[in-house]
């Protein structure tokens, strides 16, 4: 009693310190959140009239930016010192968030290296390495484990990123950064339920395209198979979290992240379970929804932002894939459906979770799990092959469930199919005829056919699709194709990197003399993906 009595004395007491401090350029007192239980909370809900007018009013030219702040002091005395500023024009909160808050940079101090592009990447390991986190007030979810960012403004760990820079961690024998890195994936599912797109708690109402079992696969190259059984909890546990609410639903209807297809089927769509603008693109979505309602009076902004949250988390954010095209023929943001596509990329990747949840219970000596799962794989196979294989196209395209057919658009994802073995050998040749005609350009495969001035589409390729497409033509022994896109892309990587001494999250795969663009944010320097692939591939070439 005593202690609480204390308590509440000492924060009344900052209170009042706090308030009355001259409401001015500087704080009169370094008030720090030491009183205070740390609140971390979608910055909205942390920062109140600060954030939104942060973001409406463009303080800073990067959405996520203000997101992303580090706040110096108790946070419920920053909202009530803010709510009584009279001066809130962009400039003036400018400076008060410099006084209140640390403001993360791009910056991540990379030195200009003309050593071999190898030794380069393997320096940035540690660059890009951050610690254990401690339990601050912000945005930032800590994790209990040392990991890898990818770069530039993306100043956390990602989810489905982090599988494509295992590959080169393993690479350059890093076992224990990537042990420490699927730790804490698995803390994220037991703490929260799920992978969280990353660790920041605005990304707390999506996931991203489920590599979890891909990673532990990995751990698994590093440390022996039966490391699987480990994570057999966190495995089927991820897996609850794709398929909740499946005895739900009737045949061709939805629920959150599950689809009953027409057929009975069970099969999965990209999702997210909030409504609203993404904080870290708030400005940039309210945008977008206006345009679509302008655009068709029947559509709601909380349907488009769910949308665009559902296309984030697909890792395609944005690509011709989620949209439809405009009056004018044109593909355009607002025409955003994601909810509405089931893809044939999320599907495959949930047919490998199936089958290394059966392979872990068998090494678990859980055989009626191993059978149970290795038959829900087998029916997921047979449900893609149905409603993703577009015979007369000869490829894997995804499928729009509300107008019963296929997109008929051609993308990268098709090449999922073959990584995972589901496709026939028939099937395999005939995709690797279409990724040579459709998809190789001068600098590797281009994401799509399509140039929408979204990110995911043309001219851009992209590290973690390159990888995808090369080993799903070597399953099936398509090694000259494999070798020729490897070769192409490991050498505009060299080209760059010998001209820039960078390494970026994209490339213009077809322009070599021209850099990548589109989406919402300018190319990234670092870059996680990037290094993990090259280092996989170049150690492939010798």
């Amino acid at each position: 009693m005593k202690k609480e009595i204390l308590f509440k004395l000492t924060h009344l007491f900052l209170i009042l310190l706090f308030l009355s401090c001259k409401i001015g350029p500087e704080p009169d007192q370094e008030i720090k959140a030491l009183e205070e239980e740390v609140e971390i909370l979608p910055p909205d809900e942390l920062y109140g009239d600060l954030f939104f007018d942060t973001q409406t009013k463009e303080v800073f030219k990067d959405s996520k930016t203000f997101v992303d702040v580090v706040p110096q002091y108790n946070v419920g005395l920053i909202r009530q010192r803010y709510n009584m500023l009279d001066d809130t024009t962009s400039e003036s909160i400018f400076e008060f968030i410099d006084q209140h808050f640390k403001v993360p940079a791009n910056d991540f101090e990379f030195k200009t290296d003309s050593s071999s592009i190898k030794l380069h990447i393997r320096k940035l390991w540690d660059v890009l390495k951050r610690p254990s986190d401690e339990r601050v007030s912000g945005t930032l979810i800590p994790l209990p484990n040392p990991y890898i960012v990818p770069g530039g403004r993306f100043r956390e760990i990602y989810y489905w990123d982090s599988y494509f820079t295992m590959l080169g961690l393993l690479e350059d024998g890093e076992t224990k950064t990537i042990r420490n890195m699927v730790d804490n994936f698995a803390y994220l599912i037991n703490e929260y339920g799920f992978i969280p797109n990353g660790n920041r708690t605005y990304y707390l109402g999506r996931s991203q395209p489920p590599f979890f079992a891909m990673m532990v696969k990995v751990l698994a190259e590093a440390e022996g198979e039966d490391v699987m059984a480990e994570y057999l909890p966190e495995l089927e546990r991820e897996y609850s979290f794709w398929m909740d609410g499946i005895s739900e639903i009737n045949d061709g209807k939805a629920s959150r992240r599950i689809v009953k297809m027409e057929g009975g089927e069970i099969l999965n769509r990209y999702w997210d379970d909030n409504d609203t603008p993404r904080p870290e693109s708030y400005r940039e979505d309210i945008k977008t929804a206006e345009r679509a309602v302008a655009k068709d009076p029947e559509l709601t902004k909380e349907e488009v932002y769910r949308n665009l949250r559902a296309g984030a988390e697909s890792g395609w954010d944005f690509s011709s894939r989620w949209l439809n095209k405009d009056e004018n023929g044109e593909f355009d943001l607002s025409t955003i459906h994601t909810i509405d596509i089931v893809p044939v990329d999320l599907n495959s990747l949930l047919y490998n979770l199936e089958v290394t949840i059966s392979r872990a219970a068998e090494l678990s000596g859980k055989e009626e799990k191993a059978k149970e799962f290795s038959q829900k794989a087998e029916a997921r196979k047979k449900a893609i092959l149905k409603y993703h294989w577009n015979e007369e196209a000869g490829y894997f395209m995804d499928y729009d469930f509300k107008k019963r057919e296929r997109t008929e658009r051609y993308s990268l994802a098709g090449v999922y199919p073959l990584f995972f073995e589901l496709a026939t050998k028939d099937q395999a040749e005939r995709v690797a005829a279409k990724v040579e005609e459709v998809f190789l350009k001068p600098g590797g495969v281009v994401t799509t056919p399509y140039l929408t001035g979204e990110q995911w589409d043309a001219p851009n390729g992209w590290a973690p699709l390159q990888w995808i497409t090369i080993q799903g033509l070597e399953n099936y022994e398509q090694n000259e194709l494999a070798s020729e896109i490897k070769s192409r892309w490991l050498e505009l990587n060299k080209d760059v990197y010998q001209r820039t001494y960078k390494m970026l999250e994209k490339y213009n795969v077809e322009d070599l003399s021209k850099e990548s663009g589109g989406g919402e944010y300018p190319t990234q320097d670092g870059f996680g993906w990037t290094n993990g692939v090259y280092q996989k591939l170049s150690s492939e070439e010798n």
